[in-house]
């Protein structure tokens, strides 16, 4: 397979990037990828000692690195994360606001708790860091400097597909909410944009407990040749190195063989 590194050089050179979900799959390949690039990454993610793992990779190839054990879902520790980078590294200027969690389930079946932990991660998590840092970005980009809040949604924001009732809906809701801020942050030459990838070969189907769910994220991944964490780091990496005039906006990452 071909490498997924299109970009050169050090684009991102002097940025200070934060990702969320940086503990493993497509957020710790990204944060490697974005101090490939130039940037001083800021690593957010609940368990600890995967961060640090993300940590030594970034510091034996050269780069720059923070670990933050961050619950998202903790609006005062996500706070306390972005006081901390402000302190050590100054405003961040590109966030990666990634974590979350994929439970697929019948509706008949009412798995309330799975529900609620993907609305906490999904939808309140990603406010919270939305909240934390939204200063950052703002105060960057009144300094003429580029400015990247990029969420992950899922191609699962716009299709229906039975038993995603619950992850889809938080995903529909990052992507329109993306579309939203961009009136409001757009000209404060923030930029907003929301990628939705398919089917990427990370841990995210481990989680999923439903047999059908199961066998399709395995029929999948078995049958055709799946997205590498590698090509969203790569995608997220190109929307914050273009020219500060030029918002990406929705990007929609799919297999070239996945159907649906």
């Amino acid at each position: 397979m071909m490498s997924a590194a299109l970009l050169t050089g050090t684009p991102l050179a002097g940025r200070v990037a934060v990702v969320s979900g940086a503990s493993s799959g497509m957020g710790a390949v990204t944060a490697q990828r974005l101090a490939e690039l130039g940037a001083t990454v800021v690593v957010l993610a609940r368990r600890k000692d995967k961060l640090d793992g993300v940590v030594k990779a970034i510091e034996a190839a050269g780069g720059t690195a923070l670990a933050l054990a961050v619950d998202v879902t903790d609006r005062a520790t996500v706070q306390s994360a972005a006081d901390q980078v402000a302190a050590r590294f100054g405003k961040a200027d590109l966030v990666f606001n990634n974590a979350g969690v994929q439970l697929i389930s019948g509706i008949e079946e009412r798995k309330v708790d799975e529900w609620q932990r993907q609305i906490d991660l999904n939808i309140s998590g990603l406010m919270n860091v939305i909240a934390a840092f939204l200063p950052h970005l703002t105060e960057s980009a009144a300094q003429d400097k580029p400015a990247d809040l990029i969420n992950t949604s899922s191609i699962a924001a716009t299709r229906i597909l039975e038993k995603f009732s619950i992850y889809s809906g938080t995903k529909a809701y990052i992507s329109h909410l993306t579309r939203l801020l961009r009136v409001e942050l757009g000209p404060k030459m923030v930029r907003v944009a929301t990628i939705e990838p398919g089917m990427v070969e990370t841990e995210l189907p481990d989680h999923v407990t439903d047999p059908d769910a199961s066998k399709l994220m395995a029929d999948l991944i078995h049958d055709i040749d799946c997205l590498q964490s590698a090509d969203i780091a790569e995608t997220v990496a190109f929307m914050a190195a273009v020219p500060r005039h030029v918002n990406l906006t929705e990007i929609t990452i799919m297999p070239t063989a996945q159907a649906i």
